[in-house]
Protein backbone atom coordinates (compact mmCIF):
# COMPACT_ATOMS: atom_id res chain seq x y z
CA UNK A 1 0.00 0.00 0.00
CA UNK A 2 1.02 3.87 -0.46
CA UNK A 3 3.53 4.77 2.03
CA UNK A 4 3.94 8.24 3.55
CA UNK A 5 6.09 9.29 0.64
CA UNK A 6 4.18 8.50 -2.13
CA UNK A 7 0.63 10.38 -0.01
CA UNK A 8 2.67 13.38 0.35
CA UNK A 9 4.16 13.81 -3.27
CA UNK A 10 0.62 12.77 -4.32
CA UNK A 11 -0.73 16.00 -2.42
CA UNK A 12 2.18 18.08 -4.05
CA UNK A 13 1.35 16.90 -7.35
CA UNK A 14 -2.23 16.80 -6.74
CA UNK A 15 -1.61 20.37 -6.26
CA UNK A 16 -0.36 21.54 -9.11
CA UNK A 17 -2.74 20.18 -10.71
CA UNK A 18 -5.79 22.17 -8.50
CA UNK A 19 -7.25 23.98 -11.75
CA UNK A 20 -8.31 20.31 -12.92
CA UNK A 21 -9.20 19.26 -10.05
CA UNK A 22 -11.65 22.19 -9.53
CA UNK A 23 -13.20 21.51 -12.78
CA UNK A 24 -13.89 18.18 -12.47
CA UNK A 25 -15.55 18.88 -9.21
CA UNK A 26 -17.77 21.13 -11.00
CA UNK A 27 -18.36 18.60 -13.64
CA UNK A 28 -16.83 20.68 -15.91
CA UNK A 29 -13.33 18.88 -16.78
CA UNK A 30 -14.66 15.49 -18.12
CA UNK A 31 -16.67 17.13 -21.26
CA UNK A 32 -13.90 19.01 -22.15
CA UNK A 33 -11.30 16.26 -21.81
CA UNK A 34 -13.26 13.85 -23.99
CA UNK A 35 -14.16 16.42 -26.48
CA UNK A 36 -10.82 18.78 -26.78
CA UNK A 37 -8.34 17.30 -24.79
CA UNK A 38 -7.65 13.78 -24.44
CA UNK A 39 -8.12 13.35 -28.53
CA UNK A 40 -5.59 16.37 -29.18
CA UNK A 41 -2.95 14.76 -26.31
CA UNK A 42 -3.08 11.18 -27.68
CA UNK A 43 -2.58 12.66 -31.08
CA UNK A 44 0.67 14.57 -29.96
CA UNK A 45 1.61 11.69 -27.69
CA UNK A 46 1.06 8.98 -29.91
CA UNK A 47 3.45 10.14 -32.49
CA UNK A 48 5.70 9.77 -30.36
CA UNK A 49 4.59 6.29 -28.75
CA UNK A 50 4.42 5.10 -32.26
CA UNK A 51 8.32 6.10 -33.37
CA UNK A 52 9.46 4.03 -29.87
CA UNK A 53 7.02 1.34 -30.80
CA UNK A 54 7.33 0.99 -34.32
CA UNK A 55 9.32 -2.11 -34.78
CA UNK A 56 7.72 -3.90 -31.96
CA UNK A 57 4.24 -3.42 -33.76
CA UNK A 58 5.73 -4.79 -37.19
CA UNK A 59 6.91 -7.56 -35.35
CA UNK A 60 3.96 -7.88 -33.41
CA UNK A 61 1.27 -7.87 -36.58
CA UNK A 62 3.79 -9.72 -39.16
CA UNK A 63 1.72 -13.19 -38.24
CA UNK A 64 -1.46 -11.27 -38.69
CA UNK A 65 -1.90 -12.88 -42.52
CA UNK A 66 -2.05 -16.28 -40.84
CA UNK A 67 -4.66 -15.56 -39.35
CA UNK A 68 -7.35 -15.26 -42.42
CA UNK A 69 -10.26 -16.75 -41.91
CA UNK A 70 -12.09 -19.74 -44.10
CA UNK A 71 -12.97 -17.37 -46.77
CA UNK A 72 -9.54 -16.33 -47.19
CA UNK A 73 -10.38 -12.69 -45.86
CA UNK A 74 -9.20 -10.96 -43.24
CA UNK A 75 -11.93 -9.19 -40.89
CA UNK A 76 -9.83 -7.23 -38.29
CA UNK A 77 -11.74 -5.57 -35.17
CA UNK A 78 -9.65 -3.10 -33.57
CA UNK A 79 -10.77 -1.97 -29.89
CA UNK A 80 -10.38 1.48 -28.90
CA UNK A 81 -9.30 2.89 -32.75
CA UNK A 82 -8.56 6.52 -30.90
CA UNK A 83 -6.95 8.10 -34.37
CA UNK A 84 -6.08 5.05 -35.84
CA UNK A 85 -2.25 4.93 -35.34
CA UNK A 86 -2.31 1.30 -35.82
CA UNK A 87 -3.93 1.10 -39.70
CA UNK A 88 -0.41 1.19 -41.43
CA UNK A 89 0.78 -2.07 -40.15
CA UNK A 90 -2.45 -4.18 -41.41
CA UNK A 91 -1.98 -6.39 -44.83
CA UNK A 92 -3.82 -5.11 -47.85
CA UNK A 93 -7.30 -5.79 -48.38
CA UNK A 94 -8.03 -6.98 -44.99
CA UNK A 95 -11.79 -5.58 -43.24
CA UNK A 96 -11.17 -3.18 -40.55
CA UNK A 97 -14.18 -2.61 -38.28
CA UNK A 98 -13.36 0.24 -35.84
CA UNK A 99 -14.64 0.30 -32.17
CA UNK A 100 -13.90 3.25 -29.78
CA UNK A 101 -16.08 4.75 -26.51
CA UNK A 102 -15.00 7.99 -27.76
CA UNK A 103 -16.24 9.21 -30.93
CA UNK A 104 -14.00 12.40 -30.77
CA UNK A 105 -10.82 11.49 -32.86
CA UNK A 106 -12.57 12.13 -36.26
CA UNK A 107 -9.33 14.47 -37.52
CA UNK A 108 -6.76 11.78 -36.60
CA UNK A 109 -8.94 8.67 -38.01
CA UNK A 110 -9.97 10.71 -41.13
CA UNK A 111 -6.04 11.69 -41.52
CA UNK A 112 -5.14 7.51 -41.05
CA UNK A 113 -7.93 6.05 -43.03
CA UNK A 114 -6.74 8.49 -46.20
CA UNK A 115 -3.17 7.70 -45.58
CA UNK A 116 -3.95 3.64 -45.65
CA UNK A 117 -6.32 3.34 -48.33
CA UNK A 118 -5.00 -0.85 -49.02
CA UNK A 119 -7.65 -1.43 -46.18
CA UNK A 120 -10.72 -1.95 -46.08
CA UNK A 121 -13.31 0.10 -43.49
CA UNK A 122 -16.30 -1.95 -42.48
CA UNK A 123 -17.76 0.70 -39.77
CA UNK A 124 -16.84 2.82 -36.77
CA UNK A 125 -18.97 1.63 -33.77
CA UNK A 126 -19.28 3.76 -30.65
CA UNK A 127 -18.49 1.76 -28.18
CA UNK A 128 -16.77 0.42 -25.04
CA UNK A 129 -14.86 -2.60 -24.60
CA UNK A 130 -16.63 -4.34 -22.22
CA UNK A 131 -19.92 -3.99 -24.28
CA UNK A 132 -19.28 -5.28 -27.86
CA UNK A 133 -22.84 -6.29 -28.26
CA UNK A 134 -23.53 -4.91 -32.02
CA UNK A 135 -20.75 -7.29 -32.93
CA UNK A 136 -21.46 -10.68 -33.50
CA UNK A 137 -20.27 -13.75 -31.54
CA UNK A 138 -17.79 -15.54 -33.59
CA UNK A 139 -17.49 -13.14 -36.39
CA UNK A 140 -14.05 -11.60 -36.55
CA UNK A 141 -10.34 -13.21 -37.20
CA UNK A 142 -8.41 -10.85 -35.39
CA UNK A 143 -9.06 -8.48 -32.17
CA UNK A 144 -6.55 -5.56 -31.98
CA UNK A 145 -6.14 -3.65 -28.38
CA UNK A 146 -3.65 -1.58 -28.16
CA UNK A 147 -3.13 1.42 -25.22
CA UNK A 148 -6.83 0.83 -24.29
CA UNK A 149 -6.66 -1.53 -21.25
CA UNK A 150 -4.95 0.14 -18.82
CA UNK A 151 -8.66 2.46 -19.07
CA UNK A 152 -11.61 0.19 -19.03
CA UNK A 153 -13.41 -0.02 -16.28
CA UNK A 154 -13.61 -4.13 -16.37
CA UNK A 155 -10.25 -5.57 -18.19
CA UNK A 156 -11.95 -9.29 -17.65
CA UNK A 157 -14.82 -8.16 -18.95
CA UNK A 158 -13.33 -6.89 -21.90
CA UNK A 159 -11.34 -9.83 -22.04
CA UNK A 160 -14.90 -11.68 -21.94
CA UNK A 161 -16.12 -10.02 -25.15
CA UNK A 162 -12.94 -9.92 -27.00
CA UNK A 163 -12.91 -13.97 -27.02
CA UNK A 164 -16.83 -14.12 -27.80
CA UNK A 165 -16.20 -11.57 -31.17
CA UNK A 166 -13.74 -14.21 -31.97
CA UNK A 167 -13.72 -17.04 -33.83
CA UNK A 168 -12.00 -20.21 -32.88
CA UNK A 169 -8.94 -19.71 -33.87
CA UNK A 170 -8.78 -16.40 -34.39
CA UNK A 171 -6.02 -13.66 -32.59
CA UNK A 172 -6.00 -11.01 -30.10
CA UNK A 173 -3.51 -8.79 -30.23
CA UNK A 174 -2.18 -6.46 -27.75
CA UNK A 175 0.96 -3.85 -27.01
CA UNK A 176 -0.40 -1.90 -23.30
CA UNK A 177 1.58 -0.58 -20.92
CA UNK A 178 1.80 -1.95 -17.19
CA UNK A 179 2.92 -1.70 -13.81
CA UNK A 180 6.58 -1.62 -12.91
CA UNK A 181 8.54 -3.93 -10.84
CA UNK A 182 7.27 -3.03 -7.41
CA UNK A 183 10.69 -2.78 -5.88
CA UNK A 184 11.86 0.33 -8.66
CA UNK A 185 11.81 3.66 -8.39
CA UNK A 186 9.24 3.69 -11.71
CA UNK A 187 6.90 1.90 -9.31
CA UNK A 188 7.41 4.53 -6.40
CA UNK A 189 6.60 7.19 -9.53
CA UNK A 190 3.79 5.78 -11.20
CA UNK A 191 1.76 5.06 -7.40
CA UNK A 192 2.71 9.15 -7.19
CA UNK A 193 1.22 10.14 -10.37
CA UNK A 194 -1.88 7.21 -10.24
CA UNK A 195 -4.72 9.97 -9.20
CA UNK A 196 -3.88 12.86 -11.07
CA UNK A 197 -2.56 10.98 -14.25
CA UNK A 198 -6.06 9.05 -13.86
CA UNK A 199 -7.81 12.20 -13.59
CA UNK A 200 -6.09 14.50 -16.86
CA UNK A 201 -5.81 11.17 -19.18
CA UNK A 202 -9.71 9.91 -18.95
CA UNK A 203 -8.89 6.91 -16.54
CA UNK A 204 -5.78 5.90 -17.66
CA UNK A 205 -4.58 3.41 -14.77
CA UNK A 206 -0.62 2.99 -14.26
CA UNK A 207 -0.54 -0.04 -12.20
CA UNK A 208 -2.46 -2.57 -14.08
CA UNK A 209 -0.65 -5.76 -14.23
CA UNK A 210 -2.55 -6.67 -17.60
CA UNK A 211 -0.26 -9.69 -18.26
CA UNK A 212 -2.29 -12.16 -15.29
CA UNK A 213 -5.57 -10.97 -16.49
CA UNK A 214 -4.54 -12.11 -20.00
CA UNK A 215 -2.82 -15.17 -18.25
CA UNK A 216 -6.34 -16.06 -16.49
CA UNK A 217 -8.60 -15.55 -19.69
CA UNK A 218 -9.02 -18.57 -21.62
CA UNK A 219 -6.91 -18.42 -24.74
CA UNK A 220 -5.48 -21.76 -25.98
CA UNK A 221 -2.08 -19.96 -26.54
CA UNK A 222 -0.54 -16.84 -25.46
CA UNK A 223 2.15 -15.00 -26.32
CA UNK A 224 3.78 -12.36 -23.92
CA UNK A 225 6.55 -10.06 -24.37
CA UNK A 226 7.46 -7.54 -21.23
CA UNK A 227 9.28 -4.87 -23.10
CA UNK A 228 10.24 -1.15 -22.01
CA UNK A 229 9.32 1.66 -24.22
CA UNK A 230 11.25 5.21 -22.55
CA UNK A 231 8.86 7.73 -23.17
CA UNK A 232 10.29 10.86 -21.93
CA UNK A 233 9.38 12.00 -18.46
CA UNK A 234 6.39 10.03 -18.44
CA UNK A 235 5.39 6.83 -15.77
CA UNK A 236 4.25 4.67 -18.78
CA UNK A 237 7.94 2.48 -19.74
CA UNK A 238 6.83 -1.25 -19.15
CA UNK A 239 4.76 -2.26 -22.02
CA UNK A 240 3.68 -6.00 -22.56
CA UNK A 241 3.16 -6.76 -26.40
CA UNK A 242 1.86 -10.19 -27.55
CA UNK A 243 -0.87 -12.36 -29.06
CA UNK A 244 -3.35 -15.32 -27.62
CA UNK A 245 -5.22 -17.45 -29.79
CA UNK A 246 -8.91 -18.61 -28.75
Amino acid sequence: EAGAGVLLLRACLALLASPIYLLSFLGMWEPFCKKVFFPFILDKMSIVHDKKSKKHKQELFRNLPDFRGPSGELKVLEIGTGSGSNFQFYPPGCRVTCTDINPNFQEGLTRNMKKNQHLHYERFLVAAAEDLHQVPSGSVDAVVCTLVLCSVHSVSSALREVLRVLRPGGAFYFLEHVAAEHSSWKYFWQQVCYPTWKLVFAGCCLTRELWKNLEEAKFSELKIQHISLALLGTPIEPHIVGYGVK
